[in-house]
């Protein structure tokens, strides 16, 4: 690591320790030349899979539409913004370790429904009803019967 002060290319760690819930070391330096000390944070860079859509086309994992999407079907129910960013944070560390290197939509949209489904009932059939296009109340029935018949194995 180069010196930020001096530019030197030889630097001493001094102390490292986990920060950021043991996601990042943070490590004291000094520079062998000037002797300035400096910080420097370190992370893993995880990569996720590309998603391929219906149409076959494939693009770079977006957090930022699972996030909207996880927001519009909790909106107005009573789901704290940590525990939606919790369900991100589990959507994605599922999606890195199944190891692939590109999922479709629709295994995605399947995580987001067994996350919502935890959540809150009424925004897992509000994501259910979009994201399978229900065409009629009978299939709104469907869905809750099967909601109701897991969290009957669930509680078994």
């Amino acid at each position: 690591m180069h010196c930020p002060f001096c530019t030197f290319s030889e630097t001493k760690v001094i102390d490292s320790r986990l920060v950021g819930e043991g996601n990042q070391v943070r490590r004291r330096r000094e520079c062998q030349d000037c002797g300035e000390r400096f910080t420097t944070f370190e992370s893993a860079e995880l990569v996720l899979p590309r998603v391929i859509k219906s149409n076959g086309s494939r693009q770079p994992f977006d957090e930022e539409k699972l996030r909207s999407g996880l927001l519009r079907a909790l909106e107005k129910r009573p789901v704290e913004l940590e525990q939606m960013e919790a369900a991100i944070d589990r959507i994605k560390y599922r999606l890195r370790a199944g190891g692939e290197r590109e999922v479709h939509t629709r295994e995605v949209g399947e995580l987001v429904m067994d996350e919502l489904r935890e959540l809150d009932d009424v925004a897992y059939v509000r994501f259910a009803s979009v994201y399978r296009s229900f065409q009629d109340v009978n299939e709104f029935q469907r869905e809750i019967e099967a909601m109701d018949k897991h969290r009957a194995e669930k509680d078994e």
